[in-house]
């Protein structure tokens, strides 16, 4: 049957429910839609969804999150494609809406990574699994540690170097386990900082995120350089996705916490 829904950007669209042959163009639903056994309907995916890290690789390629291959997207003939507004484009959008229902999801939250999580269930008559999906996220969230109030910076880019700042699902997951960024106060969700920015920002930690930039513990020595009195940290940058890495993150979110105050204590 035909049903009509509207999306999180205000626009409405018609598709065939429940969706047979669905292309997801985000990681973190990607990731979702198999958590919500969906494996069957996944017809298409982007290069940069690697989870579950094997079942993922049975799903084709058919694009990046910022570059489509409509050909091959044609190939798949999905009858629901899936995106989300900070991972892809409105021109993506716009191309594709010519062919296909488009679905955009917004997540710029830990809320609205549950709301995520239940739409893609309403989307695709998956609503107990995504019920299901979401307390238990819910569940572990609530053992997240405190790092007390300390000041922090998120670095995702080198030259420039940029960081996570307001309106992001990063962000609230740093506010969440009591981290200041002083970065929020800059426009833009991912502002630019500079050398004089990193200086007057009298951060306590400044983490290198594994990704999207591939930081590593080399990189150590340029942020001492610029701050001194700030520790550098690495980061896993997978576990500040959103999606089923969000039962991942809280353990692994606990580990950090845990090993960093052990080693300033020490």
């Amino acid at each position: 049957m035909q049903k009509t829904v509207t999306d999180r950007v205000g626009r409405t669209i018609t598709y065939n429910y429940p969706p047979k042959r669905i292309v997801s163009l985000c990681p973190g639903i990607t990731d979702t839609l198999f958590s919500l056994n969906l494996k069957e309907e996944l017809v298409g995916r982007t290069r940069f969804c690697i989870y579950p890290k094997e079942e993922v690789k049975e799903i084709p390629a058919v694009a990046g999150t910022k570059d489509i291959k409509i050909d091959k997207i044609h190939d798949v003939k999905p009858d629901l494609i899936i995106v989300e507004k900070e991972e892809n484009t409105e021109a993506i959008v716009t191309e594709l809406q010519e062919h296909y229902p488009v679905y955009v999801a917004e997540v710029q939250s830990i809320e609205e990574a549950h709301r995520m999580i239940v739409d893609m269930g309403e989307l695709t008559d998956r609503k107990e699994e995504a019920r299901q999906l979401s307390t238990a996220i819910r569940d572990r969230f609530s053992a997240l540690p405190s790092m007390e109030g300390k000041r922090a910076a998120y670095i995702i880019w080198k030259k420039t170097y940029m960081a996570v700042g307001r309106d992001t699902y990063i962000q609230s997951v740093l506010h969440e386990i009591g981290l200041i960024n002083p970065f929020i106060q800059k426009e833009g969700r991912y502002p630019v900082i500079t050398e004089e920015d990193f200086a007057a920002a009298k951060l306590d930690y400044v983490l290198l995120a594994t990704e999207p930039y591939p930081f590593k513990e080399k990189h150590f020595e340029e942020f001492k350089r610029m701050m001194p009195e700030t520790k550098p940290l690495l980061i896993d940058g997978e576990m500040f996705w959103y999606g089923p890495r969000m039962l991942e993150a809280p353990l692994y979110l606990q580990q950090f916490v845990h090993t960093e105050k052990h080693e300033d204590n020490g």
